[in-house]
């Protein structure tokens, strides 16, 4: 299942998760054809690797999160582990994503 983090808190909260387990974070908009295009890969992605935990980041809801993480361009996604960024791939790239994904299980 992928989590929506809307603000601050949450995201303070996830990086006490990335400490114990890989997060990856999908930065993400409404109005982002490309977002749209890889939304159900990531979300499938999520139900085959339970020990990873993913979550969305509307970067208009959320824009004080993306800003401090440093996102100009959707999608982008980023791991976490041990509550630093570890990784970054931007564009919707399946392929990426997925060598993403299995590298930092």
């Amino acid at each position: 299942m992928v989590r929506m983090i809307s603000d601050m808190d949450e995201w303070n909260a996830l990086m006490e998760i990335s400490k114990s387990k890989a997060v990856i974070v999908d930065f993400t908009a409404t109005w982002c054809p490309p977002c749209k295009m890889i939304a159900p890969i990531f979300a499938k992605m999520a139900e085959e690797n339970p020990e990873v935990e993913f979550v969305k980041v509307d970067v208009d809801e959320a824009n004080d999160v993306a800003g401090m993480c440093g996102i100009s361009a959707m999608p982008t996604f980023q791991v976490y582990k041990g509550g630093a960024k570890v990784e970054e791939l931007r564009g919707a790239d399946p392929k990426g994503l997925s060598a993403m994904v299995a590298k930092n299980k």
